[in-house]
Formats: structure tokens, sequence, C-alpha cells
């Protein structure tokens, strides 16, 4: 019987895959640390993989000779070696439609506990002894319509991060060289059409560009002295994209008054740690109100986590049905 593997146990039976795939499909779910921990009997018969957290290699597709799709139970695809996929006629799918609300939300909710101070009075009002009980003048504080919020990608995600700030009296404005002509009269933002336009003009800067070779490294010292002084970095994208050693020294220096990371370029935090995480986690004094770190967690809620469990299984029964959807290439952004 084939079989569509599950390499992490996340949900605490298999009804809604087996209900997916039908009885003639085994779903096999394991608890592996990496791929390369699976068994000879587990990869035998494995026509699809179901891919959450896990980097997927040649090498671990040739250990499941059957493999005929990988499903990756997210958005990004970056952990996956498409070419080595290709080469082995290996057809991958990604679920580009959950988490985009969240994600949106989570992005705007970093934005506004900067700017609205609130990060900065949990903080100090928890000092021994507390701060004064009073307004703090800081520049990580600004009226939100005085100013522009700017936004790298402008997909699902941060069509809908542009769509929240433009309610809450922002300017938008957008680079993004992949979006078709037209998408800014569609939605009544501004396009820019380089990024040192959209850097120069971005009192706050939100990411939601996928991680490709062209945006890793995309934004490091250069590009963050760019940005207005006083400006907000708002990261919910991918980790490597920023140097994440440039963002503490713009923030040591003031250039930028806050940043916000839900992703950091190595996940979990690799010891030693970068000297940014190691100063918030030390709580020390100078980043107090400035910087947000959340662990890669903007996608999760409960309804979230359903639907990516939903949507995966639907998407990899639409493969094993032959008729697989949201292809992603060996070439795709």
């Amino acid at each position: 019987m084939p079989a569509v593997l599950y390499p992490e146990v996340m949900y605490p039976d298999d009804a809604i895959e087996r209900a997916a795939f039908g009885p003639g499909v085994e779903v096999r779910m394991r608890n592996l640390a990496s791929l390369a921990d699976l068994s000879p009997n587990d990869a035998e018969g494995v026509v699809g993989l179901m891919i959450m957290r896990h980097t997927v290699t040649g090498a671990d597709m040739d250990r499941m000779p059957s493999l005929k799709t990988i499903v990756r139970m997210g958005v990004g695809y970056d952990k996956l070696d498409r070419k080595a996929a290709a080469a082995r006629g290996i057809t991958i799918c990604n679920v580009p439609d959950y988490g985009t609300m969240e994600v949106a939300d989570h992005a705007l909710a970093l934005t506004l506990a900067l700017r609205r101070g609130i990060a900065l009075y949990h903080d100090t009002q928890r000092d021994d002894p507390p701060a004064a009980w009073k307004a703090i003048e800081t520049p990580v504080i600004r009226r939100l319509d005085v100013q522009t919020f700017g936004v790298l990608g402008l997909g699902r995600i941060g069509t809908a991060a542009a769509l929240r700030a433009r309610a809450f009296g922002f300017r938008i404005v957008f680079y993004d060289p992949y979006r078709l002509n037209g998408a800014d009269r569609a939605l009544g933002v501004e396009r820019v059409r380089s990024l040192e336009e959209l850097l120069k003009r971005s009192d706050v800067l939100s990411i939601h560009t996928p991680l490709t070779p062209e945006t890793r490294n995309m934004i490091g010292a250069r590009e963050l002295a760019l940005l207005p002084n006083g400006a907000v970095l708002i990261n919910t994208a991918r980790g490597p994209i920023v140097d994440i050693d440039a963002v503490e020294g713009a923030l040591r220096s003031g250039h930028l008054a806050g940043a916000g990371l839900d992703v950091i370029p190595v996940e979990p935090v690799a010891e030693p740690a970068p000297r940014l995480v190691a100063a918030y986690r030390a709580r020390e004094k100078w980043l107090a109100g400035r910087l947000i770190i959340t662990p890669h967690a903007a996608f999760h809620d409960p309804e979230s986590w359903h639907d990516i469990r939903v949507k995966s299984a639907e998407t990899m029964a639409a493969a094993l049905a032959g008729k697989p959807q949201n292809v992603i290439g060996p070439d795709d952004f």
C-alpha cells in the first residue's frame, strides 16, 4: 500500500489525513529528529512526504525511492532542495493560503507595540523601582498617520499587512519587482521601483518576501542606513533576509528606533547567541521598549494550526489524484 509520511508528530490522531487520502493510502506518523533517522522500513512505499520544520536534501529523497510528492506544510520552501527534487521527478507543493491573516496581524501588532510605546511602558513599569508614572519622550513613539509604512514583498501576507496598516492611517508604499503592474491601483497603495527608494521612505519597514538567493542578506548595514532616522524594522518573513548584527548596530547607534523580529537567521537560537539576542535576553537597559522578539510564532493560533493540517492534506490528496496544486518549480521565487 502506498504511504504518506509525516516525519513530525503534530496532531493527536490521523483521522483528518485518512479521510483526505482515502482507504488505499497508509498514513505513516513518525517523530524523527531529522530525515536522516528514517528507517528503511518506514521509507518503503512512501509516495508522499509532509514537511513542516525538517530540511529535505537529495540524500533524504534517495532514502524514499517511491517518493513522488513533497508538500511543504506552510508557505516557505527554502529548506527543500528543489533542484534535487526536479532531477528525481519529485513534485514540490506548498500551502500558500494559510496563516495570511495571522502573520499580517502579527506584523501590525509588533508595529503598534513599538510605535505606541506599549513595549516601552511594559518594560519600564516593571523596573525596580518602576519608571515615573508619566509619558516617556522617545523616538520610537510617533503618531501613525505621519508615517510611511513600507512593504517589502506584496504577496498575500504583504498585501494583508498593507491593508491593515492603511486602516490605522499609515501612508503605504511597496516594492515588489515580481508583482504585476496595476496592483498598486487595485489596492490604493503606492508602488516604488527600487529597494533604495522604499528604504528611504519607510518609517516602518515590514518584510514579507520569501527567502531566495536574491533576498538572502538583502537587508544589511548599508540598507538600514538608508532608512529615515528613527525608523522601525519588522520582520515576520525569514531570518536570513536580514543581517541581525547590522540590526544590533543600527539600534545601538540610535538610527533604528526599534525592531520587531519574529524570525532570526538561525532557529532555534544557536549558542553563542547573536549579540542582539543576548542583549535582549539579558534585558539590557538600552533595548527597553525598542526590541521585541517572538519565536517564529506569527502564524500560530488554533485556527491556523487546523488550517495547515486540512489544507496540507488536501494538497497532498490532489497530488495523489494526479492533479497537483501550488506546484513550486526548481527556480521559482
